[in-house]
Formats: structure tokens, sequence, C-alpha cells
């Protein structure tokens, strides 16, 4: 295809995003007609399915030899330029941006019959789907502010779309508060690039040669902005608080594709726009302790939390913490020249956040659906579910299955990647990374491990067991668009799991084109197994062990029905030695999740617990309380909120002065200025 043919496809995808933010208009112009929700949102499946299809095109001409060619609108800065245009980076994450809100939006059209002020979210939703696209498609770094901070907005306004409510508002606040830090970051970010660039376009940002300082200082930037949007620790203080608070479609997109989005970004800032050079190995190896404390600190908090939809944020918070850690490694092997490596971080990577946005789409999607069905979110009132919503307990329990990366499934897939990685961290010649990453390969095996406990909890305490509340005990089943919506997401995580040279095949266009060097394709022989580094050590092969285990299963079953007798015995249930059948005597939450609690709640969350035990004779119930903090809120933005307070409080002075001694202030910054600009130079 030759670059106008590409030109014309990425003219496309600018009016697709011009076609989400139409809708976003119209949505007002409905109003509160009956079926107006469906109506947009079936909208957004076909302008997002149609986005995927482009991206998709684009990506294949990519990688059979295209050049990337950008679109230029005469709009922008002052006598600028918009430019916009898809690369194999931002067409491989606009497939998996529009193919997941395809698919969420289609859980939308009927759980959107369930919000109670459909105009405080219809007319952001499609807004949000446009920001997160025109942040993949700038090619300058006005158009990819602009995009960002759309992004942003909108999905605030998403997040405090049920506004009575304190926590909403107070979510919001500090959502609005991280995002505009974040956006202030970049902001810098362009600023040293796009100066020694002389102008804002990437092509002459990447023709620029930095000064190795301001390339280290200018990815510390891309850092701080990306990993708070992604909620990279301690940056994540948003972000338990505002998934929770959108409605459940809004958090599918938040969890599953909008962090992507900032992943996306610091792919394209750290490996495109500003080389690393001598700075990799030391930022790699930050990036690799950052994604152990990520992946760590958010899977035991999930693990302690018992509100559904925050121990999904949570488990954000690892995942996010696991992408991160593997483009650390990718760095540090970079920086090395182990270009083969390198490969392989990048790849694990991508690959992870494709499978991440496959899960968790089809876990917040079936929160939703038990959220609508019973009216709670706490783990502690669902239970026995499994019979009354056998569609949403299939798509959870797949995706439980995933992000608790148990084979075949797709979550196993890129984790193993990463420990591959991690175990070819020995060849690197710096031993400062020998020490660090095989410590951080530790971390991220003890997150894993802590994960399958967090989702096993999940599970096992919302669908299995009696009923422990009269509303679990009356749900039924949602309506069509959202289960299949939520089944086809997991669906996505079996493929991925059993096939995944499926995502793999395609990102290799992306890690060829970023790492600018021969990588070994993972994917090896006629069974497409996964073959990394080295080529003797070790080998998976999804598809084997799904028919593996499908056969096995059909063979126990068979022989059981075959072998076993007829004969029908019946018997009390096992009581565990508890025969009282009150559903107050099962496993809760919290006493599931109380040993592991025990050991590292206190340090890393300053846990603790208050018991009350009756006396003998008293019939009153025992309680047991817990409490615990999320630490960087506690100790670093709660302080600086209540600095930021009490200056504002102080400076509130100002707003009575008279203008004479206005104008002496306005004189003395002026006269400051020019002493530091004199001093400067």
């Amino acid at each position: 295809m030759p670059a106008a043919g590409v030109q014309a496809l990425n003219g496309l995808a600018a009016g697709g995003v011009g076609a989400l933010l139409a809708l976003g208009l119209l949505a007002p112009a409905l109003g509160e007609r009956r079926g107006a929700h469906r109506v947009i949102y079936l909208a957004c499946v076909l302008v997002s399915a149609a986005l995927a299809g482009l991206a998709f095109t684009t990506l294949a001409a990519i990688g059979a030899g295209a050049p990337a060619a950008v679109v230029a609108l005469p709009v922008g800065l002052p006598l600028g330029q918009t430019l916009l245009g898809w690369d194999a980076l931002g067409a491989a994450f606009a497939i998996l941006v529009n193919g997941v809100t395809a698919v969420v939006s289609a859980y939308a059209i009927g759980y959107g019959s369930h919000e109670e002020e459909q105009q405080r979210v219809l007319p952001f939703y499609p807004a949000f789907l446009a920001g997160m696209n025109l942040v993949l498609l700038a090619n300058d770094a006005f158009s990819f502010l602009v995009g960002w901070e759309f992004m942003s907005l909108t999905s605030w306004a998403l997040v405090v779309s049920r506004h009575r409510d304190a926590g909403n508002r107070h979510a919001g606040m500090v959502y609005l508060a991280m995002a505009f830090g974040g956006t202030l970051s970049l902001l810098m970010f362009f600023g040293l690039l796009a100066g020694h660039a002389g102008g804002y376009g990437f092509d002459q940002i990447r023709a620029a040669a930095l000064p190795a300082s301001t390339g280290a200082a200018a990815l510390l930037l891309a850092l701080a902005g990306t990993g708070s949007k992604a909620g990279l620790f301690p940056l994540h203080a948003w972000l338990p608080l505002a998934h929770p608070a959108a409605p459940s479609h809004v958090s599918a997109l938040m969890s599953g594709v909008m962090t992507k989005v900032a992943v996306y970004a610091f792919i394209r800032f750290a490996f495109d726009l500003a080389d690393p050079g001598a700075a990799g190995d030391w930022l790699g190896g930050l990036l690799v302790m950052l994604g152990a404390a990520t992946a760590v600190y958010g899977v035991l908090a999930a693990l302690i939390e018992t509100d559904i939809k925050r121990v999904l944020a949570y488990s954000t918070i690892e995942n996010i913490g696991l992408v991160f850690g593997a483009l650390g490694l990718t760095l540090a092997f970079q920086s090395k020249g182990f270009a083969a490596a390198a490969g392989l971080g990048l790849t694990t990577a991508l690959l992870h956040s494709v499978n991440h946005a496959a899960m968790k789409s089809a876990l917040f999607m079936g929160a939703g659906s038990l959220i609508v069905a019973t009216g709670e979110r706490s783990l502690d009132r669902y239970g026995g579910l499994a019979r009354r919503m056998p569609r949403t307990t299939a798509a959870m329990l797949v995706g439980a299955l995933a992000i608790a990366a148990l084979p075949p499934l797709n979550g196993f897939v890129s984790e193993w990647l990463l420990f591959q990685a991690v175990l070819a961290s020995p060849t690197l010649p710096d031993w400062f990374l020998r020490l660090v990453v095989p410590a951080c390969g530790a971390a991220f095996a003890l997150a894993a491990a802590v994960a399958a406990a967090v989702f096993v909890r999940l599970f096992g305490i919302g669908f299995l067991g009696r009923a422990r509340s009269a509303s679990a005990a009356q749900a039924t089943e949602v309506d069509a668009f959202a289960s299949t919506a939520a089944l086809v997401a997991a669906a996505a995580c079996i493929v991925l799991g059993a096939w995944p040279a499926l995502a793999i095949g395609p990102l290799q266009i992306v890690v060829a084109a970023l790492l600018d060097a021969d990588v070994i394709n993972p994917v090896s022989g006629p069974w497409q197994s996964l073959v990394p580094l080295p080529t003797s050590a070790s080998s998976y092969n999804g598809l084997v062990i799904l028919v593996f285990l499908a056969a096995s299963a059909t063979c126990a079953a068979l022989a059981l029905r075959l072998l076993a007798s007829g004969a029908l015995r019946r018997a009390p249930a096992w009581d565990c030695g508890f025969p009282d059948p009150d559903p107050a005597t099962q496993y809760t939450a919290a006493s599931f999740a109380q040993p592991l609690k025990r050991v590292f709640g206190p340090a890393l969350f300053r846990a603790r617990e208050q018991v009350t035990m009756p006396p003998p004779g008293d019939g009153q119930a025992a309680t047991i309380e817990v409490e615990w903090h999320d630490l960087p809120w506690r100790y670093l933005y709660r302080p600086m909120a209540q600095g930021v307070l009490y200056l504002a409080d102080r400076l509130n002075v100002l707003q009575f002065l008279t203008i004479r001694r206005y104008l002496l202030m306005v004189f003395a910054a002026l006269v400051t200025l020019l002493v530091v600009v004199a001093a400067w130079h």
C-alpha cells in the first residue's frame, strides 16, 4: 500500500474521532427520550468497531512495508497545524482501545438503562472515547496534549456523574488534581524536547539531538506524567477512588484501556521521541523497582479490600506494575545492546497490556452485573450467585482464572514471558541490574501468588456457598446485552491464552519498529509455540495445554459415568464441624484474607484489628473491625493537600489589597524576573 493509502486510512480515523464528538453533542439533544442510551451506545459500538478495523488495516500495511503518513489539519497553535496519523505503535494500541470499547459499549446498551441520571453520562461517554483516540492519532505535542486533557476531563465528568454521593465528589477532586499534575509534567516534557527541536511536531522532536542530562530529565517527567494516569506506585492514589465511583462500563474502560493509553504514551516517549541513551540502564532499573513495588502493593491491597470494584481497581495497579516492570527490563537490555532480550521485554509489556484489557473488562462488566442484580458492592453481601446468574458466573470465572495467571488462559502467557525476561538478566554486565532484577523478579512472583488468592476469594465468596444477604438470594441474571458482552471478553481471554501468536504476531511489527533491530520472534514452529530466550531452556504452547485439559476432563467425566455405581445414596452435607446452616457461619472476605493481612498489613497498610468478644452468657454477637490505610495517601498526598489549603488561607488576604499595592507587587515581580534572567545568562 502506498503512503497515500495509509494517509487515507488516517483521514478516515480522524473522521471517526469527529463522529464520536458528534455523538457527544447528539446526546443532550435526545434528552430523556426512552431508548436514547441505546442509540448512543450502539453508535459507539459501530464507530469503535470501524476504528479498530481501520487500525488493523493500517498496521498490516505498515507491516508489509508501507510508510507511515500523517494528515495535516489547518488548526492548532497560531500559524500551526495539527498532525494526525497512526504508525505501528499507534495502530496497535488503537486496535486494543477500540476493540475493547466496542465490546464495553455493547454491554452499556443493557447496563445503561439502570443509570439514574443518563444525561450526566451519555454526552461524555463518546467524548471520552474520542479523547483516547486523539491521543493515539496525535503526531505533534499540541494535539497530543489536547487529546490527553480531553480524555482526563471527560473521564472526570464520568467519575462525578453520581455527584450526590460525597465519596464520588471526593474521588473526582483527587482524580482532577492528579490529572492536572500529570498533564503539567507532560507539558514540561514537551517543553524540553520541543525547545531543542525548534518545533512541536514529532518528526522534528525525533530529529533533534538532546544532551544526555536533558534526555534523562525529560524521561523522568514522562514517567511522572504517564505513571500518574496509569496508576504507578506511588502515583496511584486516584485510581482506587475513581474506578468504583464511575459507572461500571466506564470503570471497565478506565481500567482496561485508559491505563493502556498511558502505557502507550510512555512507550512513545521512551522508545520513540526521547532516546534514553546512557540513562537507559539506571532508568530501566528504576522502572523495574517501581513496577515490582506497584505490583506487590496493589495486589496486597486488593486482598484486604472487600468492595468488589475497589478489589478490581487495586488489581489494575498490580498489573500496571507488571507492564512497567517489563518496560524497565526492555530499557535495561537495550542500553546494554541485548537486542533479542529487549525485544522479549517489549513484547511482554505489549502483550500484557492486551491481556489485561481483556481480563479486566470482563471482570468489571461482571461486577457491574452483580451490582445491578443485587444492589450491593461488598463481597460479604454476595454468595450463592452461581446458580442464579450462570452467564455472569461463567464470564467472571474465566476472568478470575485468567488474571490469576492460570494456564491455558491469557494472563499466564504474558506473566510467563515476564519471568523468562527476568531469567535473562544474569547476562547483563551491570552489577546493579544483576542484583535488582532477580530481587524484583521474586516480588513479581509474590504478586502472582497473592493474585491467585485474591481471585479465589472474589469468586469463592461471591458465587459459591449460600447467599449472604436477601438481595443475593433474590438476584436474577442480567439482560442479554450485558451478559453476552462479558462472555465475549471472557472468550477473548481463552483465545489469547490458547493462541497467543494471534496477538504476538502483529505486535512484532511494533517491536521491530521501536527497537530498530532484528529481534527474535518468540513464536516458533508449526504449532505456534512460544520459545523465548534461550531457545533450549523452555517453551509454552497454550493450545496443547487447552486440548490436554479438555481431553483429561472429558475422559474423567466419561469414566465416572461408565464405571460409577448407579445406586443413589443420600447423606448430610459435610458441615466442617458447624452444623448451624446460617450463612453467617461461612467464610467472609475478611476472614479469608486474615492470615496474609496479619503478615503484611501492619507494615504496608498500618492495619489494625479491634475485636469485641462478649463475656460468657452474653447473647450479643462478637465483632471485629479492621482499619487500614493507603500510606502514600496518608503520608504524602493528604499533607500536601493540607499544606495547599493552609497557604490558600494565608494568601487570601491578597484579594483585599489596594490598587497601589497590586501595582507594587507587579513591579517587584518584573524586577525579580529581570534579575533572574540576567543572572542566568
